[in-house]
């Protein structure tokens, strides 16, 4: 199982990735995008893959929970993804408009929930740094 610091470390990189599709988008580049786009894709289902393995290491309770929001959250992203690439389907420029109107809303959804999972995240680290805190100074002192 992967430890608290290593899941920072991943964080972390993941915070630099987001901040290079941010310079891209910024800059319109579509062929960078694009490239990262896939590399995404990819890191998505490696993310998956994970999900799985650690849940199946978590207890029974905790995995039954984690497994159910993960599975929604799968679930609206493929929505979501399916629903674009049936728009892609039949473009003139006015549902080209209005496909990227609805595909910035995702991706502002996206946004506000990933905003959210953090402000849970940064909750959960300091409450685990605390928790050992509390854990050690109570082994130390007996």
């Amino acid at each position: 199982m992967t430890t608290l610091f290593e899941q920072l470390d991943e964080l972390s990189e993941g915070t630099r990735k987001i901040e290079d599709v941010v310079a891209a988008a910024r800059d319109r580049n579509r062929e960078r995008l694009e490239a990262q786009r896939a590399e995404l894709k990819t890191s998505v289902e490696r993310g998956k893959a994970k999900v799985k393995e650690d849940a199946a290491e978590a207890k029974a309770g905790v995995k039954e929970h984690w497994d159910a929001v993960r599975s929604s959250v799968n679930q609206r992203f493929a929505e979501m993804r399916a629903e674009a690439e049936e728009r892609r389907k039949d473009w003139n420029a006015r549902q080209a408009e209005l496909h990227a109107d609805v595909a910035e809303q995702d991706a502002v959804d996206a946004i506000d929930l990933a905003l959210f999972v953090l402000d849970e995240a940064e909750y959960a680290i300091a409450d685990a740094v605390i928790a050992r805190a509390d854990a050690d100074e109570l082994t130390k002192s007996r």
